[in-house]
């Protein structure tokens, strides 16, 4: 019989230990959740420390990432490859130990946590991942995807806004395979929360569809166990179990107060601790009955074979259904995606329309969302503007029971289920954003999300998390600029472009036409490892003709030459992008009757060209050639190409029909073709 209470002592004398060490870090959550770590991990958590992406796998979610000595230690007890070594290093430069758990990095960690709120919305996205892959590869006598997700999270997580999101959304769509427990410790880094914090969790929690377990004392493992076996029985609702802590539980002095949150307890009352606890072994040493009682490799190696057992079964029965979902699992294309790909640019390059980009996007997604039944769309109360939904993908829906709605629409395997795979987000942008990143985390989706770019703030700080932990998610951001017209300067693009380049690991694109904007989806779609965002016009963009379609794909390339408009010598290069291609087309011919050739450069995305080899680069921006780049949007960043000028726009917009907006920013050719003279003329 496992003693609970020296299993849970190990949790604690490690996390003092680590940050002790590390004179940095947070013992006190660790601490205050190690019974709970016990409950979850030692009776329910289905895993195998031997495979730590075995696909059938519990997840398991730390929203309190600050709190990350708690997953470290009970990765290293159950047998993870996480030595303890690497909990000695905790917080050192190159560690698998850092500061705030990282995926990919610690064998065992689901998702990077520490920007609080973002954790428990990755775990909605898991479990919606989990119940829809259920729908769709589940056949009667075979059931291969079945497991929770689990998720630990505190007050912090709870303040922060984008938990109301991802929690309404769990409850809307009845993911009783949720659990998530509640660090209810009622401690903050400012102190005791209540002057601040007054919020009836639980009936919150209720109202928006959960089923809530309150009250239960979070340092008895035996009643937590209890109650995550209660919550593993809802049938069609998400359980938050409220687990009463003392952060800092048994420091003689500092536990129940914000002392025990966010620095080291120091070497006094770690000895005080020890004492209190009962726990007599030196720092970093586990005594070997406590490793034994932590142990899972045998039990999950043996989960793991079982699964194995029956997948095979279902291999044999539902073939075709087993190799789609052991692809998509894996994250690889169907095989023929290359042809898929070029066969949709060359439509689109065959068929020159004039259509806003974000139509265009939408051609490209009936493409490709009829030849990948991975990709699962959606939007943020936007659909009927930016367009994310096809033919292919009929709205994702749960009935009163809690079971995906099946369609006669939809795409899939032959002979698999059919479901929705278009997703209403409501008005949640941040929500949808850190939704889409635990769909990606957990497998078996391409997930893509579509807003207003100036909504991009809200979501920003998932964007950046996707790229952060190399997802690919992809979003589609329309409305781009001043285009957008009469709605005026709160939802117009300004800083959002060059914001959004700035973020490292994020490919952006802007394209201007039908051909661009195909290419720029398939590149997304390959990026296993890369989010990216899709920038897309409101208004109609003309086509522009091009000889070659083989190097948009490199983020720029030469559009047209000056002697496409009857001038032999080039004297300047136009970079633009997405809507104002147009204009650097035609203020060439403007700069043709004044007998000056530019080249017309097209650049859809800054970050794709920027990673190319310095000749390629020189080859499409000349050395010697004043260069001018054209955007509606922040000049900033577009010095770093070495530009004469920039037409852009370093103020608000305004609220008027677009072609009045246009000439009164200066986007218009003639200004273009000024300009371009000006700087020619100062070279």
């Amino acid at each position: 019989m496992a003693n609970t209470h020296h299993m849970a002592n190990a949790i604690r004398a490690l996390a003092m230990d680590a940050v002790q060490q590390a004179n940095s870090g947070h013992p006190g959550a660790p601490m205050g959740m190690a019974d709970m770590a016990v409950a979850l991990w030692g009776d329910h958590l289905q895993h195998n420390p031997g495979n730590p992406h075995w696909a059938n796998r519990d997840r398991f979610v730390l929203s309190n990432g600050h709190g990350s000595m708690l997953i470290y230690s009970v990765l290293h007890l159950t047998g993870y490859k996480l030595p303890i070594e690497e909990l000695k290093n905790f917080r050192t430069l190159h560690s698998k130990t850092a500061g705030h758990p990282e995926v990919g990095v610690t064998p065992g960690v689901e998702t990077t946590t520490g920007p609080l709120g973002q954790g428990i919305t990755n775990a909605v996205g898991m479990a919606l991942a989990e119940k829809m892959l259920a729908a769709e590869f589940n056949q009667s006598g075979h059931t291969i995807v079945n497991h929770h997700t689990y998720v630990f999270l505190g007050d912090g997580c709870l303040m922060e806004g984008i938990s109301h999101e991802a929690v309404a959304l769990a409850g809307a769509w009845k993911l009783n395979k949720l659990i998530a427990l509640y660090d209810d410790n009622g401690i903050s880094i400012d102190g005791k929360v209540a002057p601040w914090f007054i919020d009836n969790t639980p009936q919150r929690f209720a109202a928006c569809g959960w089923n809530v377990i309150d009250a239960v004392d979070g340092h008895d493992a035996a009643a937590v166990s209890k109650a995550i076996a209660a919550a593993k029985h809802s049938a069609d609702k998400p359980t938050l179990i409220v687990c009463k802590t003392a952060i800092g539980k048994g420091s003689p002095n500092r536990a129940g107060t914000s002392k025990a949150h966010g620095e080291p307890l120091g070497a006094e009352e770690i000895k005080l601790t020890r004492e209190a606890l009962g726990w007599t072994a030196e720092p970093f040493k586990i005594p070997k009955d406590v490793y034994a009682d932590w142990d899972a490799k045998v039990a999950g190696k043996a989960r793991e074979a079982a699964w194995n057992t029956a997948f095979a079964a279902y291999k044999a029965a539902f073939p075709a259904q087993a190799k789609e979902f052991v692809r998509r699992m894996k994250g690889e294309l169907p095989k023929n995606f290359n042809q898929v790909a070029f066969d949709a640019v060359v439509a689109a390059h065959t068929k020159g329309e004039t259509v806003a980009s974000r139509k265009a996007s939408q051609l490209a997604l009936e493409a490709f969302t009829a030849a990948l039944p991975e990709m699962l769309g959606g939007s943020a109360d936007l659909t009927g503007s930016n367009l994310t939904n096809t033919k292919s993908t009929p709205a994702f829906r749960v009935d009163l029971a809690g079971d995906v709605v099946k369609t006669e629409d939809g795409s899939a395997t032959e002979g698999a289920s059919r479901i929705g795979r278009h997703i209403n987000y409501g008005v949640r942008e941040f929500g949808m954003a850190a939704i889409m990143n635990g769909v990606a985390l957990h497998g078996g989706y391409i997930p893509y999300g579509g807003t207003f770019l100036t909504f991009s703030d809200y979501s920003r700080n998932a964007i950046r998390m996707a790229a952060l932990m190399k997802q690919r998610v992809i979003h589609v951001f329309t409305h781009d600029s001043i285009g957008l017209g009469e709605d005026g300067p709160t939802h117009q693009s300004i800083e959002h472009a060059a914001s959004l380049r700035l973020i490292p690991g994020l490919d952006v694109w802007r394209p201007a036409d039908t051909a661009e904007t195909t290419v720029a989806w398939a590149v997304a779609l390959q990026n296993a490892n890369r989010p990216s965002a899709l920038l897309l016009s409101r208004q109609n963009l003309a086509y522009a003709p091009k000889a070659d379609l083989g190097d948009i794909s490199r983020g720029a390339y030469v559009l047209a030459e000056p002697s496409e408009v009857g001038i032999q010598k080039t004297h300047g290069v136009i970079i633009a992008t997405g809507s104002e291609v147009q204009l650097a087309l035609a203020a060439q011919k403007l700069l043709a009757e004044r007998k000056i050739g530019v080249r017309v450069v097209s650049m859809p995305s800054t970050n794709v060209f920027d990673r190319q080899s310095v000749e390629y680069k020189q080859s499409v921006l000349p050395q010697g050639l004043p260069r001018v780049a054209v955007e509606m949007g922040s000049t900033d960043g577009w010095w770093k190409y070495g530009c004469a000028a920039v037409v852009g726009i370093d103020t608000y917009g305004e609220s008027a029909p677009a072609p009045v907006l246009f000439k009164h920013f200066g986007f218009t050719a003639e200004n273009v073709a000024d300009t371009v003279h000006a700087a020619l003329l100062k070279a």
